[in-house]
């Protein structure tokens, strides 16, 4: 089982890499900006997230740009999910990484949406997309989603890499976004991986462009930053 861990906070335009001091992180990536953290989370804590997650998943679903329908994008993600709040969580342990996330993004706690876990099992995937919304594409917006934190709650044999096909300016002629190309993060149980939607001036970063490849079983859970 997979899960992906993302993090949303509202928060103006966090500075460019700051909350990242230099230990116990990678940096995977400056186009866009990317960063790895091993051991991140326990296997117990790991485990508990499983727990309170598998008995409320549901198909995953997709916000639509215009032109859109649940018809004419089936498919491009097929995941299942469900929403968690600390809140929820009476052993605290959502609410210990919400507090990890908040240092390491320097990103107020309170300004993070719920946890988004997800379930991706033998042959799911989600397409490459962008994780902030366009206000061109998907309306008015009354907030922008600056960060996503990934934890992955389990390991995979193989397939199941979080990819960012543009990474460093990569362009790729006629490429098609169900391809797997570009950066390439492998699960792996307790371990994070935190990506910036925009730029620190706030306009969204066309690098960012994420997707999932088809797995042979993986759980992850996500969490994700906005801005005010």
């Amino acid at each position: 089982m997979g899960r992906h861990v993302r993090t949303m906070v509202y928060v103006a335009y966090p500075c460019q890499g700051c909350g990242l001091d230099g230990k116990g992180h990678e940096v995977l990536s400056w186009k866009p900006r990317a960063y790895y953290f091993p051991n991140f989370a326990t296997a117990e804590q790991c485990e508990h997230i499983i727990g309170m997650a598998k008995l409320n998943l549901k198909p995953s679903t997709l916000a639509l740009r215009k032109g859109e329908t649940e018809e004419n994008t089936k498919g491009t993600r097929t995941s299942s999910g469900t929403f968690i709040s600390a809140s929820e969580d009476e052993s605290g342990t959502l609410d210990l990484i919400e507090k990890k996330i908040a240092k390491v993004t320097s990103i107020p706690q309170s300004h993070g949406e719920a946890f988004n876990v997800l379930r991706y099992e033998i042959g799911q995937k989600y397409d490459s997309h962008y994780d902030a919304f366009n206000p061109s594409e998907y309306g008015p917006q009354s907030s922008q989603r600056v960060a996503s934190f990934l934890l992955y709650l389990s390991d995979v044999e193989e397939g199941g890499e979080t990819m960012f096909p543009f990474e460093n300016g990569m362009s790729v002629k006629g490429y098609d976004y169900r391809q797997c190309v570009g950066l390439k993060v492998k699960p792996r149980r307790g371990d994070g991986l935190l990506f910036y939607s925009l730029f620190s001036n706030g306009t969204i970063d066309p690098g960012h462009a994420v997707g999932g490849f088809s797995l042979k079983n993986l759980i992850d859970c996500q969490r994700e930053t906005d801005r005010l």
